[in-house]
């Protein structure tokens, strides 16, 4: 399988995000975002959240789609801001996922 027929992951993407991060906000919008602070980029993910929700209430697909990537890219800047590994966040889901959705909220108390 070449590279270009390689699925796209969101272990690729947080991959991505390190490089750009590292470089200069002048260049990098990544970086620009992490240097605003967590307060910036966590504004920047509640904003594409809301957009999605409409675009998910409105029944459109195509803009689900576009912000859906937004949430998921603004989601992984909030994390590296905060040094919180993609792979935490995955093994938080497999812990939860050891049970159905309705116990495991139950035992969270909400």
């Amino acid at each position: 399988m070449s590279d270009s027929e390689k699925p796209f992951t969101l272990a690729d993407l947080e991959a991505i995000l390190a490089l750009r991060a590292a470089e200069s906000p002048d260049v990098s919008y990544t970086a620009r975002l992490i240097a605003g602070g967590v307060s910036r980029s966590a504004k920047k993910l509640g904003e594409e959240a809301v957009e999605a929700v409409i675009a998910a209430v409105e029944g459109d697909r195509d803009g689900l789609v576009a912000e859906s990537a937004d949430v998921l890219y603004h989601l992984l800047v909030v994390l590296r801001a905060r040094n919180i590994a993609l792979q935490d966040v995955l093994n938080e889901l497999k812990r939860r996922t050891a049970q159905s959705g309705l116990a495991e909220k139950a035992a969270r108390g909400t």
